[in-house]
C-alpha cells in the first residue's frame, strides 16, 4: 500500500481520546477545567512520555560507552531516540544532535561556523524570527567580522518581504537562517523558496523548526537544509533540544569540544554528558505522534498521518477563534488570516488593556495564554507595540472548540 493510500484510510484518534492521554487537563482552577493555550511556549507532556523518563532514571539510569549492563542500556534507548527523532525530522539517526535547547544549539552550531567564516562574508536573517535564530549569528558579526543583513516582514500580511530576502542574498551570502514558523504570530514561511536562495548562493541553509515542529511534519532531507533545530518541549515532550546536521558537515566543521571526546559523528557535536532521561522523554513524543494514526504503517507513514489529521483540526480551531476575536470591538488579531499558510497559534491585542492583565483575568477563568513577545522582539518592535506586547493562544493537540470559546468568551467580557 502507497503512503498516500496508508494517509487517507488511516484512522487517527479522536480529540477526547487524545485528551485522555494528558493528566495535566485534569487541572481547575478557580472551579472551571483549565484550558490551556499555552503551547507555542511549552506543551502539556502525555503520561507516556513521563513513564519512559522515569523508567529510564529508574532502572536504566548510567553514563554512556561502558563495558556493564546499565551502560549498554543506556547507549540503546538513546540510539532508539535518535532513530525517532530521525523519523520525525526526515533524517538519518547518525545526523541527529541533542542538546539543551534549540537556543544552544544555535549558539553550538555558530561557533563552529564561525571557525570557516572570513571577514566580509555575508548572512540573511529575518526579521520574523525568534532571536534563538538571530543573535546567535549576529554575535559572530560582532566576533568574526562578518556581515548579517536582515529580511523585512510586512506588518500588514506577517509574511516575508521576499523581494528584500532576495536583494539581501548576494554572492558574499554564506549562511540563510530562517524560522519555518513564527512563534508570534503563527507565519509559515516558504522554506522550499528560502532554500532555493540559499543554494543560489552556495550557502547553508539553517531552519529554525521549534513553533512549526508540532504543527507541520519537517523533511530535512527533502527540503534540502543543512542545519534544523527543535525543541522537545514544543511538541509534547521534556526541556531538551534536538538538531538535524547533514552528515557531511556533521563530520567535518569543526565544532567546540574537549579532548578525548568522542570524534564520531553525531556525538562529536555534543558537549559532555547530556540530559539522558529528555532525549529518552523526546524519542517517546514522537512516539506519541505517531501513535495518534496507529495503523498508517510505518512510524514515519503513522506521522505524516496523525499530522495531516492535526492540521486540519486546527485550521478549524484557528478559523473559530480568530472569527471570533476579529468581531469584538477593541479586540486585533495579528498575521496571517485563516486560510493562509499559518499555525494555529494567533496572537491579539485588547484595546486599553495591557497583555499582562489580559492573561490574568483570562487565567482567573482557568483558560491560560501566554503574553509579551516570546523572544521575537522584532515582530512586536514592527507592529508599533510597546514591550507589553501580545497576548498569544496556540491550539494544541488536545485543544477543543468549547475551549475556543470559552476564550472567546473571556476576551469578550475583558473588551467590554
Amino acid at each position: 500500500m502507497s503512503e498516500a493510500t496508508r494517509q487517507t484510510s488511516a484512522e487517527v484518534l479522536s480529540a477526547e481520546e487524545i485528551r485522555s492521554h494528558f493528566p495535566a487537563l485534569e487541572r481547575t482552577h478557580n472551579g472551571e477545567r483549565v484550558a490551556y493555550f499555552d503551547g507555542p511556549g511549552g506543551t502539556q507532556v502525555p503520561r507516556r512520555v513521563v513513564e519512559a523518563m522515569t523508567d529510564y532514571l529508574f532502572r536504566h539510569n548510567a553514563n554512556t560507552h561502558w563495558a556493564y549492563p546499565t551502560s549498554a542500556e543506556t547507549d540503546a534507548l538513546l540510539d532508539e531516540s535518535r532513530a525517532a527523532l530521525a523519523d520525525f525530522l526526515g533524517a538519518t539517526p547518525g545526523e541527529i544532535v541533542f542538546g539543551q535547547n534549540m537556543t544552544s544549539l544555535a549558539f553550538h552550531l555558530s561557533r563552529a561556523l564561525g571557525r570557516v567564516f572570513k571577514e566580509g562574508d555575508e548572512l540573511v536573517v529575518t526579521e520574523l524570527d525568534h532571536h534563538a535564530n538571530v543573535g546567535p549569528w549576529q554575535a559572530l558579526e560582532r566576533e568574526r567580522g562578518v556581515k548579517v543583513h536582515v529580511v523585512r516582514l510586512l506588518v500588514e500580511t506577517g509574511a516575508l518581504d521576499w523581494a528584500d530576502f532576495e536583494r539581501k542574498v548576494s554572492r558574499r551570502t554564506r549562511l540563510v537562517a530562517v524560522g519555518a514558523a513564527s512563534n508570534a504570530l503563527g507565519t509559515l514561511t516558504d522554506l522550499a523558496r528560502a532554500a532555493e536562495l540559499a543554494r543560489s548562493a552556495g550557502a547553508y541553509f539553517f531552519v529554525d523548526a521549534v513553533h512549526s515542529a508540532p504543527h507541520v511534519l519537517a523533511d530535512a532531507r527533502a527540503l534540502g537544509c543543512d542545519f534544523l533545530g527543535c525543541s522537545a518541549y514544543k511538541f509534547y515532550g521534556p526541556h531538551v533540544g534536538a538538531m538535524f546536521c547533514r552528515r557531511e558537515l556533521l563530520e567535518t566543521l569543526p565544532f567546540p569540544k574537549l579532548q578525548p571526546a568522542p570524534e564520531d559523528a553525531p556525538e562529536r557535536a555534543e558537549l559532555g554528558t547530556l540530559n539522558h532521561e529528555g532525549m529518552v522523554g523526546a524519542g517517546a513524543a514522537v512516539d506519541f505522534l505517531a501513535s495518534l494514526a496507529p495503523s498508517a504503517g510505518s512510524r514515519r507513514e503513522r506521522l505524516r498521518a496523525g499530522f495531516d489529521a492535526l492540521h486540519a483540526r486546527g485550521a478549524a480551531l484557528t478559523r473559530r477563534l480568530w472569527e471570533g476575536l476579529s468581531a469584538i470591538e477593541g479586540v486585533t488579531p495579528y498575521g496571517p488570516p485563516p486560510g493562509a499558510p499559518r499555525t494555529p497559534t494567533v496572537a491579539f491585542t485588547v484595546n486599553g488593556v495591557t497583555s499582562t492583565e489580559v492573561a490574568r483575568r483570562l487565567a482567573a477563568r482557568a483558560v491560560f495564554v501566554s503574553h509579551g513577545d516570546f523572544y521575537a522582539a522584532t515582530v512586536v518592535e514592527r507592529l508599533g507595540l510597546g514591550p507589553e506586547g501580545l497576548v498569544r493562544a496556540g491550539c494544541a493537540c488536545y485543544t477543543t472548540a468549547g475551549e475556543v470559546e470559552r476564550l472567546v468568551e473571556g476576551v469578550r467580557d475583558i473588551a467590554r
